[in-house]
């Protein structure tokens, strides 16, 4: 047969973010704009598929099917949910799910902000605010502290790019706001909230772990002229940040599909192109151009594929999306490109952001009415792949 290799020590695993599937985090900015019936969010999160408490049947489910890693996120609200205010029982529950990854053989990867901030620190301005950069360094070191011991792997923000993009420019995301020059104001903020969050992590772990931020990178094509537009849309969206990270550990690549871009922007996919749930145009090979991206950018950072998945009801474009990404980034290893690792989105079906539960990224389906969790074939070929270490080719 012919197959693919990957390095030894490669690391393999999946994701989830605390919002999109603990359940009742009812203290951030996320469950006050899902709950506001002017941000045109589907639906509220509620009780998501309770993974606060379901953790350990979820962590061992996933090592049984072979991950060695599990990206999740730490919930900030609930760890500082008054400013200055730790809670020492939310500590201790991110700390019992390291320890159960661990226990599983499951390298935890944790990220520090996937997308929510607590209630208090939106009163107080949000990123729009400069002092938000050293609450969350503050907040990262503390929570280092209680933790650091037994993390893998460290991610201060995760897509700060989007975050600044739906909440500032286009108003999609909490504050709802629509201000160009404050998009970028959000940007330097971001920037400098992860670069003190580094400095905080680094200065209160106990021992050495890689720490890094991840960035949502569509692969971005040039079409009909539009080479100008393309390279300002790249500025405020990738180089900001990518910019930042060149003296990190790593930079986690988050890629879905890529974006054409005519003199004006973003253009529709082209006629008759295959759409997921989102709406993005199927296209698996977007991940090696933007491993590629990251790469030359930073300078040679190493980049850990943090996020990469589609999200689809027939799980049989699922398994062939992720065939071709992983022949996509065997290709990016195969150039010398210091690739550590690539992270499924996601582990389970779960709460879409402002689409609700409609879009399923899950490689592990959950009937939310009784909790049940079922694995797709998507989850064991990719559970088979970590396990051999090599993709066998169709």
């Amino acid at each position: 047969m012919n197959e693919i290799a990957f390095p030894d020590g490669f690391l393999w695993g999946t994701a989830t973010a605390a919002h999109q599937v603990e359940g009742g985090n009812w203290n951030n900015d996320w469950w006050a704009w899902e709950h506001n019936p002017a941000s045109g969010c589907a639906e509220p999160s509620g009780d998501a598929i309770d993974h606060y408490h379901r953790y350990p049947e979820d962590i061992a489910l996933l090592a049984s099917l072979g991950f060695k890693t599990y990206r999740f996120s730490i919930e900030w609200s609930r760890i500082e949910p008054e400013e200055g205010e730790f809670s020492s029982a939310a500590l201790d529950h991110y700390r019992r799910m390291c320890a159960t990854c661990l226990d599983n053989g499951i390298t935890p990867i944790v990220t520090y902000h996937h997308f929510t901030s607590p209630r208090w620190v939106a009163h107080h301005g949000g990123w729009e605010e400069p002092e938000t950069a050293d609450r969350f360094a503050r907040f990262c070191g503390r929570a280092t502290e209680a933790l650091g011991d037994l993390i893998g792997w460290g991610c201060t923000l995760n897509e700060p790019n989007i975050v600044a993009v739906a909440g500032y420019l286009i108003g999609g995301f909490p504050p709802g706001r629509r201000d160009a020059a404050l998009r970028r104001a959000v940007n330097d903020v971001f920037v400098d909230g992860h670069r003190k969050a580094v400095e905080a992590i680094k200065s209160a772990s106990s021992k050495e772990f890689p720490v890094g931020l991840t960035l949502a990178m569509q692969e971005l094509q040039a079409v009909d002229g539009g080479e100008a537009k393309l390279e300002q849309i790249r500025r405020g969206m990738h180089d900001v940040f990518l910019d930042a990270a060149t003296d990190d550990d790593f930079v986690g690549v988050q890629t879905y599909s890529r974006d054409r871009i005519g003199p004006s922007g973003v253009v529709p996919p082209p006629d008759g192109a295959e759409l997921t749930l989102m709406g993005y145009e199927y296209y698996p090979d977007a991940i090696g151009a933007t491993i590629r991206y990251a790469w030359e950018r930073t300078g040679h950072t190493p980049i850990l594929v943090t996020e990469n998945g589609i999200g689809t009801q027939d799980d049989e474009r699922r398994v062939a999306y992720y065939r071709q990404a992983l022949a996509a980034v065997h290709g990016c290893l195969a150039d010398g490109i210091d690739v550590r690792g690539y992270t499924a989105w996601s582990a389970f079906d779960n709460f879409e952001w402002a689409l609700g539960y409609k879009p399923t990224f899950g490689i592990i389906a959950v009937d939310r009415s009784t909790q049940e969790r079922t694995p797709k074939p998507s989850a064991h070929l990719l559970g088979e792949i970590a396990g051999t270490n090599r993709l066998v080719l169709d």
